[in-house]
């Protein structure tokens, strides 16, 4: 990764800020544990001994569900970056007897909690949160909240050096803390990467392949997957019925098609969320009609809220052939078993960031990752 840390950067006294700490908010264990095994990696290649830059914490809740943040070793003087994945709903909690399990506000406030636990003692803190809480609330339609601006400038107030999010709904949202460093991060050339490993015969021929949007929010994304592969880009824009709201959304009442023929072609659709995957099934069905030879789907965030029973019919019907999500977020555990599911790691795409804040050094590299892309191209 050229003019960022390497490992023989890592550690270097002249270069490091401060020593490295990780917290995982609970629920982020897995992705932080990835990390860490990055960073002890690198860590060892130049010789320092260390099992781990994780610190252990905890967030017990009272019987009545009250809460409290617990770091369970001194932070002191520590650069510290806490992981916290807001969309994990697999977390549970007793309350009054009943099993809750654990809401994207439950989980920012447990990194509040945590942020307090370290108590300002720490040379800096920065947060890897996995996906942007508050993040689908980006915008003030008449008298609303705007959930991710306010959380973004509760966490400044609280002296959160660096935010890091990945593929982030709206990354305008940016603004709302325009003193605090704000990366968003698109795993771009790791989607790539695993697709290529599952069908390695894929090719980006633009007689072959072409990448379309599922909807106008989501063609910035799918224009860059089209620009590094050099193919031809099309969309569908959502026909919405404003006189009703649904779900607090203004249901849909057509996916109107632009761009060329997609006959006999492989088609990617990109787009940052499967929630119910309402949208990218209609999408899939709309360029089967149209004569889509294979239709391969990604999602940045695979929540799947509606199960998966509608996505099995899909592959079995011939609308779907392969889906994409990362391990940014939790992920059913029936979801990981199915054939058509492919899993991307990008634990060692958040450690490189990690080790490059850690060393003050740019992210600018990173975070554009296209000569990695070009080399992944190249060997084919």
């Amino acid at each position: 990764m050229s003019n960022t840390v390497t490992p023989s950067a890592f550690f270097n006294p002249d270069t490091q800020e401060a020593h490295l700490s990780l917290i995982a908010c609970p629920g982020a264990e897995e992705i932080t544990n990835l990390i860490d095994k990055h960073l002890v990696c690198w860590a060892r290649e130049v010789g320092m001994d260390t099992d781990t830059f994780v610190v252990g914490c905890d967030c017990p809740r009272f019987q009545n569900g009250d809460a409290k943040g617990l770091v369970k070793a001194s932070v002191r003087g520590d650069d510290i970056f806490i992981v916290c994945d807001p969309g994990n709903y697999a977390m549970t909690y007793n309350l009054f007897g009943y099993e809750n399990h654990m809401s994207p506000d439950d989980h920012f406030a447990n990194l509040k909690r945590l942020i307090q636990a370290v108590a300002g003692r720490a040379h800096r803190i920065s947060v890897i949160m996995t996906s942007l809480y508050g993040g689908r609330q980006h915008r003030r339609m008449v008298r609303e909240s705007l959930d991710c601006a306010v959380a973004l400038q509760e966490l400044q107030a609280m002296g959160v050096a660096n935010i890091i999010t990945f593929d982030a709904h709206d990354p305008r949202m940016m603004n709302a803390v325009p003193l605090m460093s704000f990366d968003n991060v698109m795993p771009t050339y790791q989607v790539l990467k695993t697709l290529l490993k599952h069908i390695p015969e894929l090719s980006f021929d633009k007689d072959s392949f072409m990448v379309i949007s599922p909807d106008e929010g989501a063609i910035n994304r799918n224009m860059y997957f089209s620009s590094v592969l050099s193919c031809n880009l099309g969309m569908f824009y959502k026909r919405r019925d404003y006189t009703r709201v649904v779900n607090g959304r203004n249901p849909i009442v057509a996916h109107e098609y632009l761009g060329e023929s997609v006959e006999g072609k492989t088609v990617f659709i990109a787009d940052d969320i499967i929630a119910s995957g309402e949208s990218m099934l209609e999408v899939g069905r709309e360029l089967k009609k149209r004569g889509a030879k294979r239709i391969i789907a990604n999602a940045t965030f695979p929540l799947f809220t509606s199960g998966l029973d509608k996505f099995d019919a899909a592959v079995e019907e011939g609308v779907l052939t392969a889906v994409l999500g990362t391990n940014l977020t939790y992920r059913k555990p029936e979801l990981l078993k199915r054939d058509w599911y492919f899993d991307v790691d990008c634990s060692k795409y958040a450690a490189y960031f990690i080790a490059a804040i850690n060393h003050d050094m740019s992210v600018s590299s990173i975070i554009d990752p296209i000569k990695k892309i070009e080399a992944l191209l190249a060997k084919r």
